[in-house]
């Protein structure tokens, strides 16, 4: 399930593929978390072998904006990190976040093999409860990574006084402190 990596301190991490909506959502609240060694803005899910943000933000790739979480089990639950990214976005509303429309911006999990479906599927119906209208989160089979361009990795961190960052993403970094505070940094 997942990838698994050694570090040099011997933990093992792990790796989960989201997208919900623009990276830059969940690329900062993923950062802000204990355990998270890495956090990497990215395309997937599409056609295009050679996908830019120009070209993913037209829609006409097939690519979702995504980000792929590397984290320590040991500090931080897969189950946490899951729960957070179902609270970062909103899963009901498809393809789109807010003022942000088209597939580029769905709701989905990327899994590796059977068995991570399987625990993905399950997180899905665990969460569904929660929601007052369908959960329309994707599960698709993870293709081809592209990482997205330097410009896009770290972005909020980078220019936090930006107009998206102040008026989307800052409430998502509120919401984040409230819910999660015992898992930040």
């Amino acid at each position: 399930m997942s990838i698994e990596t050694d570090t040099t301190d011997g933990s093992r991490l792990r790796e989960l593929t989201l997208a919900g909506g623009c990276f830059w959502c969940l690329d900062a609240v993923y950062r802000r978390l204990r355990g998270v060694h890495e956090v990497v803005s990215g395309y997937t899910g599409g056609h295009d072998p050679q996908p830019d943000y120009e070209s993913v933000c037209s829609g006409t790739t097939g690519h979702a904006e995504a980000v792929r979480v590397r984290f320590d089990e040991q500090v931080i639950p897969a189950e946490v990190i899951l729960d957070v990214f179902f609270t970062s976005h909103d899963p009901t509303s498809l393809n789109r976040q807010g003022h942000d429309v088209g597939t580029q911006y769905r709701s989905a999990l990327f899994y590796r093999d059977e068995a991570e479906r399987a625990v993905l599927a399950a997180q899905i119906d665990r969460v569904r409860p929660h929601f007052d209208r369908e959960i329309v989160t994707t599960l698709e089979p993870m293709g081809r990574w592209h990482d997205a361009e330097q410009v896009h990795q770290g972005f909020y961190d980078a220019r936090p006084e930006s107009g998206y960052c102040r008026v989307v993403i800052d409430p998502k970094i509120t919401a984040l402190r409230q819910h999660y505070a015992a898992w930040l940094r």
